[in-house]
């Protein structure tokens, strides 16, 4: 099957996602923000999971995330455990810990891999890493992962590593780079 067959053929869904999304504007993506609610999406096809991130991530000691959002994210693995598709999350989240899911270079574990990506590579103006939990795709029938020149204009947070660079927005933290949205529905699609 070609990827213009897989487009117009294999819905995708994007589930828990801004209900600014990006993925409200691809073709195929059947896209479920906290207004639809993913919990009640019936499956029946791949699905791309952005389940929030606050209570899972090197922060979470900070955030106000109450336990029905955090719970958004294990389902979301087990949705692509019945449906194939991928979970991401930032680098280091808690949840691989708690599931036991493969970290980025582990062996196959749970149905799936993980591997660890950043998002400047598809525009993001900050580097940011990624590790996105794949189940239904095998690692050599990924789609190619962009290469990029430079360096990132912006950071996340002021670190040690990037002491000077201006920190992007907390919306732009949140938002998926249009590139990368379209490479994750794909890597979904392959998944089918």
């Amino acid at each position: 099957m070609t990827t213009e067959q897989r487009t117009t053929e294999q819905r995708v869904a994007a589930l828990f996602v801004r209900s600014d999304s990006i993925y409200k504007a691809l073709p195929g993506v059947d896209a479920w923000d906290a207004e639809r609610d993913a919990r009640k999406w019936l499956g029946g096809y791949p699905c791309v999971c952005h389940p929030p991130c606050r209570g899972w991530g090197r922060m979470r000691q900070w955030s106000h995330a109450v336990e029905a959002e955090r719970e958004l994210a294990p389902l979301a693995v087990s949705l692509v455990w019945g449906h194939s598709g991928v979970v991401e999350h930032p680098a280091e989240s808690s949840l691989w810990a708690a599931l036991g899911l493969p970290r980025p270079g582990q062996a196959p574990r749970n149905q799936g891999y993980t591997i660890e990506v950043d998002q400047w590579r598809w525009g993001h103006r900050a580097e940011k890493r990624t590790w996105l939990y794949i189940v239904g795709c095998h690692p050599d029938d990924l789609p190619p992962i962009p290469e990029r020149e430079g360096k990132p204009t912006h950071c996340i947070r002021p670190t040690k590593a990037y002491p000077r660079l201006p920190s992007v927005t907390k919306p732009e933290r949140e938002k998926t780079p249009l590139a990368f949205a379209q490479w994750l529905v794909e890597v979904a699609r392959r998944a089918a």
